[in-house]
Order: C-alpha cells, then structure tokens, then sequence
C-alpha cells in the first residue's frame, strides 16, 4: 500500500516551471504566460554578451529563474575548474535565480569534456571527492548546491551503496539540497532492475528541493534519458509518489529535443498541478495568464 501524504517539510516552493528554450524566448518575451519560474542552462549564457544574454535579462523581468549546469563535473578528482565557477558565480550575481543546481555525476577528466553526465562509482572514496567538490562549488557560489540524480546505463562492480544511499549521504555530508529527476529514477530502475519506491524512500525529504519531470525513450529491454518524448504515464505515477514523500515541491517539465509549440508543455505543467492538488489541495493553482 502507498503511504500517506508526509508531514508538510518545512519549505517554500516557488510552484511550477518550465526549461526555457531559445524556441520560446518569443512566447515568453511577448505576452504572459501561466508559468511560475524558468530554469536556464547555464553553460548557455556564460558569455560577455550577445542575443542569448539579451533574451535572458528580457524574460528574466517578468520571471523568476533558476539556473541549471550540465558541466560542473562534480565527480572530478583533480578538483572544480575555478575558472568555470568564477563565470558561473557572475551569471548568477546576474540572474539572481532562487537556486543553482548541477548533476551528480562527471563530465570529463584530464581537462577534456565529454558532453555527457556519466555515473559515479557509489564507494566511500567517490563520496569524499563530490562532497569536497560540492564545498568548492558551494564556497564558490556563496549558497548551497542543489545536486540532481542522474540516469545510468550501467553498474560499477566497486559500488559499495546503492544509488539512493549515495545521493543521500552526499547531501548530508555536503549539506546541499536535492534536485530529484523522477524520470531519471524511473529510467535507471528499469535498467538495472531496482525499486523506485525504495529509491525515494531513501532520499531526506527536507532536502529536496526540486523536482524534474521528463520523457524519455523506450527499446524494450532499456530506457534511455532522452527529453525528446511527452511524460510517460509511469513517470506521472512515480512523481505523485515523490509529492507524497515529500510535499508540494517546485516543479518543472524538462524538454531537450523535438521541443513541441509551448501550449503542448503548458498542458503536461497542468497535469503536474493537477496531480499534486490531489495530493495538496491548494497547491496547484494555475498562475493567471
């Protein structure tokens, strides 16, 4: 039997929102849109200036942000690129979002990146490398970091924990806030066979402070983290568990590829606020156009 609704974490969420895209800076720029906040990619805008900065401090008037990285290589031995985390800490001094966020995961070694989110090793020395690079990051920033879980393809036979005991134990030790990617947790469950129930049930509810919701592809016999596909049904289901866990948390729906007209993500945003009002009566009003 499913639990319950937890006890209400003492939290404030911001409600609902979406990834801006280039493919929508119009829509935003010209008229409201019933969006709570945006969350940007940050490696999109760590430049002087030009068009992506301009559009940025634009929509950013009228929107909250949050910023989102794909590069801070957290798993990396040598240590942060101080260089990145300098542009990083400029833009947010810019954009002043409500939170900076990355992934668990690493990126590249030896000064090469690989322009993917590659898997940790869950073993004690792992730990001891992302929570001393999260510290960096979080002294760098002069706030705490929101980590995300990451999907995987495959297992490490060194891993001493599971997933779910790393990714808690980083942010105890860290003492940094969670980003729960419940597409990812699905994708990667179906891969190597794990319970996402068990998964969630890990996680310290009062540190999650984000929720990801996605698409993803389906070959059958394996998943892959595409964000090219609406919300699959399985992923709606394992984000009402994640609200039950832990409370009406900011939302957003994360699209990368055949990105549709943003009506069609309005829609998928008002299935999240319908779900978490059933859960949460009063919590998933939609924001007047």
């Amino acid at each position: 039997m499913a639990p319950g609704p937890a006890s209400r974490v003492a939290r404030t969420s911001p409600g609902f929102g979406l990834g801006l895209r280039s493919t929508h800076y119009r829509d935003f720029l010209e008229a409201p849109q019933p969006v709570d906040w945006l969350e940007v990619i940050s490696e999109n805008y760590l430049v002087p200036g030009g068009k992506p900065l301009a559009m940025l401090d634009g929509i950013r008037a009228t929107y909250p942000m949050v910023m989102h990285g794909v590069s801070m290589n957290l798993g990396a031995v040598a240590g942060l690129d101080a260089d990145y985390l300098r542009q990083l800490a400029s833009l947010a001094r810019r954009v002043e979002p409500l939170w900076v966020s990355d992934h668990l995961c690493w990126t590249g070694a030896h000064g090469r990146n690989l322009h993917d989110l590659l898997p940790l090793p869950y073993t004690e020395e792992a730990l001891r490398v992302v929570v001393r690079n999260i510290g960096q990051a979080q002294d760098a920033l002069g706030r705490r970091l929101v980590v995300e879980n990451v999907s995987s393809y495959l297992d490490y036979a060194d891993s001493s924990l599971t997933e779910a005991q790393f990714v808690a134990e980083v942010a105890r030790r860290a003492d940094c806030l969670l980003l729960v990617d419940v597409n990812n947790i699905h994708v990667s469950a179906v891969n190597h066979g794990f319970d996402a129930l068990a998964y969630l049930d890990a996680l310290p509810a009062e540190r999650v402070q984000q929720i990801h919701v996605a698409g993803h592809s389906d070959h059958g016999d394996h998943l892959i983290d595409t964000h090219d596909q609406p919300v699959a049904e399985p992923v709606w289901q394992l984000y009402a568990e994640a609200l039950r866990r832990f409370g009406p948390v900011a939302t957003m729906i994360e699209r990368d590829d055949h990105i549709p007209p943003l009506s069609e993500l309005l829609e998928e945003l008002d299935q999240a606020r319908a779900i978490t009002a059933t859960l949460w009566p009063g919590e998933g009003e939609r924001k007047a156009a």
